[in-house]
């Protein structure tokens, strides 16, 4: 007897599993059933669920029977011809969908010619078992699925044309690549995708090699060379809001250069670059703490204040500035109303971003580093032909990852950029190795893409031969100068007394175990002293009960709440954090008692 579920709701109790199921999928197939109902029988625990619900991915696979497909070259034909359609072929059961549970029980074949009698599905193309972004990176059988998946992920973070009317549009946080390219390699799914309307990336000479330490791990390094001409430059947009609210008793915020008697005013010079209206000028060069919407509101407490009171009239001062570590151009203005009916000022800043020490970058096989170097073009090792590489990458980066997928984009770019044209790499489907290698070895080059390359510091030749080709790299969102962080004394929390959270807020940086280790292992232990004391505070403890006692300065006057003024108190220096955790314990009705040793 099974146990039979609809949608996780049990509705029923059947003897034979395997006939009920094989029914329920000849009359789906039929078109008895609706198309999307999908039935998983599970053994394990002798149980069928059938599913009807909503948001489940299902993907479309070919059916087959007793070891021959559904689909044949007449339905092909036909299907190529516009005779029939796709939905066509799924009401006669040829193509059907199915989602994760009913896959459980499917004996998929890759290819027509792995068919055997117990396959019960083909694919349509191997292809569709990746994703679409997925599918855009060439070579992909020849990369780790751990690869293909942070492949897929760093391409949603690569810099491109993003929407064409990027002018008009106020987008948070965006970016623009100023010479997007296609790449050399592509797969049939960037015509599909039409991936030369929005591209986000660029071809490059890369050589696999390493040059004085600066590209260990991860690193990479850059031509300086490839900089000034253009590689790797993009702008940075981000925008400034302002609205003019209500407020109760007919008060509002008022958008215009602040007066001096303003509660809070800064100084002449924070608004020298705001018009009459109170709003920055387009084109105007900004940089943080610059007020670029001028606004003053009323008093955030009325309280008790009278009418002829003189600070009713006294307003504040609410004006938009620039954030920390941010600047650049005033690029647009858009002045409109929101749903509310309020004024609405969006000024919208513009920064070119140059390549720079921390950028990262990445190829499409899940291979990302950061510039560790930037190397000017004449220290470039150069090949024979005189050829200086925009990338020196690092060859310890291929073992442990296994990206054959990368080196064979490198190869397969170098055939495409010397015969002028794009390379087919699409996953199962691409042009095969030997043909690049005999292909390249035609063009006058080495069939295995290494060349002879030269010391340019020295003059010397490297004994090695290099691995030198083209390949396709993004440059990523995450720009050193949207991270850069460091803070002095500033903010703290009113709880902990330890710096506030958030780069943005000009909060503090944590220390752990592991920075910790860097600071001893440099030698600068002594440092940690420093660093370690943000929420330092003084505490006077009883020697008699070990609570702590009252200090007051201005009568210079110790005393023991608990046990008077008869007894030993001394100073001791802990963290506030501390403090606050031994009162925690003390209003749980736990009495923490503090032994003080002498120091000396």
């Amino acid at each position: 007897m099974v146990d039979v579920y609809l949608d996780d709701v049990f509705i029923g109790i059947i003897e034979k599993p395997k006939e009920f199921v094989k029914t329920l999928r000849e009359e789906r197939r039929l078109g008895k059933l609706p198309f999307h109902l999908n039935v998983n029988y599970n053994k394990m625990f002798n149980e069928i669920n059938i599913d009807l619900s909503k948001g489940r991915a299902r993907r479309p696979l070919i059916v087959v029977e007793n070891g021959i497909p559904r689909l044949n070259a007449e339905k092909l034909m036909k299907l190529n011809n516009g005779e029939i359609s796709w939905r066509e072929l799924v009401d006669q059961g040829i193509i059907e969908y199915l989602d994760a549970g009913e896959e459980e029980n499917a004996y998929v074949a890759l290819y027509e010619s792995d068919l055997i009698k117990e396959h019960t599905h083909l694919e349509i193309s191997p292809i569709t078992i990746l994703g679409i972004v997925t599918s855009l990176i060439p070579y992909s059988n020849f990369g780790g699925s751990s690869r293909l998946i942070r492949g897929s992920k760093i391409q949603k973070q690569s810099l491109g044309m993003y929407a064409s009317n990027f002018l008009y549009r106020m987008d948070t946080d965006t970016s623009i690549l100023h010479y997007p390219q296609m790449p050399v390699v592509n797969t049939f799914m960037h015509d599909i995708y039409n991936y030369k309307t929005h591209p986000s990336g660029q071809n490059v000479v890369i050589a696999m090699i390493s040059f004085q330490g600066y590209n260990m791990q991860d690193a990479i390094i850059f031509n300086k060379g490839s900089i000034e001409r253009g590689f790797g430059r993009s702008s940075y947009f981000r925008p400034y809001n302002a609205e003019e609210l209500r407020y109760s008793g007919g008060l509002t915020d008022e958008v215009i250069v602040p007066d001096k008697e303003v509660k809070g005013y800064k100084s002449e010079k924070d608004y020298r670059l705001l018009e009459k209206d109170g709003i920055v000028y387009t084109g105007a060069s900004v940089k943080e703490d610059d007020v670029v919407i001028g606004k003053t509101s009323p008093p955030r407490f009325l309280g008790e204040l009278e009418e002829f009171s003189i600070a009713a009239n006294i307003r504040r001062e609410s004006s938009t500035t620039i954030k920390q570590g941010e600047g650049g151009r005033v690029d647009n203005i858009i002045i409109t109303e929101n749903e509310e009916g309020n004024r609405l000022i969006q000024v919208r800043i513009r920064a070119q971003r140059i390549p720079e020490y921390g950028d990262k970058f990445a190829s499409r096989h899940g291979q990302k580093g950061v510039i560790g170097a930037i190397i000017p073009e004449e220290d470039v090792p150069f090949t024979a032909r005189g050829i200086r590489p925009d990338i020196l990458f690092s060859p310890h980066s291929i073992p442990g990852r296994m990206t054959i997928s990368h080196l064979i984009e490198i190869l397969a770019g170098k055939v495409g950029s010397l015969k002028g044209e794009h390379i087919d790499g699409t996953t199962f489907d691409a042009v095969p190795e030997e043909q690049l290698r005999k292909e390249l070895a035609k063009l006058g080059f080495r069939e295995n893409g290494t060349e002879t390359m030269y010391n340019a510091i020295t003059g010397e030749q490297f004994k090695a031969k290099i691995y030198i080709g083209s390949i396709y790299y993004l440059k990523l969102k995450h720009m050193v100068a949207n991270k850069l962080h460091a803070r002095a004394s500033g903010r703290i929390q009113l709880l902990t007394r330890q710096p506030i959270e958030g780069r943005s807020k000009g909060g503090g940086l944590r220390i752990g175990e592991m920075e910790k280790d860097c600071f001893v292992a440099h030698g600068a232990s002594l440092l940690l002293k420093e660093r370690f004391d943000s929420d330092k505070t003084t505490l006077y403890v009883c020697e008699s009960c070990g609570m702590f006692a009252v200090y007051e300065s201005y009568k210079n006057r110790k005393y023991c709440s608990r046990c008077g003024s008869g007894v030993e108190i001394n100073a001791i220096e802990v963290s506030y954090a501390f403090k606050l955790l031994l009162d925690e314990l003390k209003s749980m009705l736990i009495y923490p008692r503090l032994e003080l040793k002498n120091k000396y």
